[in-house]
């Protein structure tokens, strides 16, 4: 099964499931086992994009197997013929279960190659900046990063194009044993939506640990003139690791695309296999 998650990330310590911690992860399993959609669920779901404290989601993607109760207890829910449950009455129950600042938008029977990390085609990302000189607007202050500097949407978009196509994003990513850092960064736009409002839009075929706050971080330094156009490329060449890191509060995950149920298990196989550069 599919779920389609949305979620405020600011009281909450990222996605992953932590001991005495309040995570996403873990209050979406709880509302699982506590109404069951009419089938066993395992102990976990598996998620399309870990995010980090602080980080939102309004189109996050999670999966889980589920196998057939006793017929006896499936009389705790409707379900069809088939003995699939009826997912409008699951997620309303789920929904009850869960605080506000988490929803449940959707869930769909899914065929069994779908795999909410691997099957994905690419992630979408979005990052708001407020740069009026008096911060930023009460009502978006958890969801907009206040920048006391006039940022320059041209000089951005110019940085932001060196950075685009498949790269070894070391010099943007917070290293993990065994994992690869080759990344196709396929959008990278900046557009002002509103007088001081400005918005970036980031998609790729998948974001290593931090990436997407990273390349945030390094070119605000370059919107606001501290840096020139050229240096994010530079950075991206020298595979040293930046700390120009955007705070987390900014960032939205906002969509994941993923391909026609035929090819979801060459997908799942193709993103398995650890990349290099030509």
């Amino acid at each position: 099964m599919r779920l389609d998650l949305s979620y405020d990330g600011t009281d909450f310590c990222g996605w992953a499931r932590q001991p005495g911690q309040r995570t996403v992860q873990g209050l979406v399993e709880d509302a699982l086992a506590k109404q069951p959609p009419g089938r066993s669920v395992p102990r976990s779901v598996v998620v399309a994009g870990r995010t980090d404290s602080g980080v939102h989601a309004s189109g996050q993607v999670v999966h889980f197997d589920v196998v057939p109760h006793d017929p006896a207890e499936r009389g705790r829910i409707s379900v069809d013929a088939q003995g699939i449950p009826d997912l409008a009455r699951m997620v309303h129950r789920w929904n009850r279960i869960l605080p506000p600042d988490v929803r449940v938008l959707g869930a769909r029977v899914v065929p069994v190659e779908f795999d909410a990390r691997f099957s994905a085609l690419r992630r979408h990302y979005r990052y708001q900046v407020s740069d009026a000189p008096w911060g930023v607007d009460p009502l978006r202050r958890r969801d907009t990063l206040a920048w006391n500097r006039p940022l320059d949407v041209a000089a951005l978009n110019a940085a932001a194009r060196g950075l685009l196509g498949l790269n070894d994003f070391a010099a943007y990513c917070k290293p993990r044993d065994g994992s690869t850092t080759v990344r196709e960064l396929q959008r990278f736009e900046w557009e002002r939506v509103a007088e001081h409002l400005i918005v970036a839009h980031v998609t790729a075929d998948a974001f290593c640990h931090s990436m997407v706050r990273s390349l945030v971080g390094t070119l605000l330094m370059v919107g606001d003139g501290r840096r020139s156009q050229p240096w994010p490329a530079e950075v991206l060449e020298s595979t040293t690791r930046t700390t120009a890191v955007a705070p987390a509060h900014g960032l939205i995950l906002a969509a994941i695309d993923y391909p026609p149920d035929e090819e979801l298990e060459a997908r799942a196989a193709q993103t398995r296999a650890l990349r290099t550069l030509p």
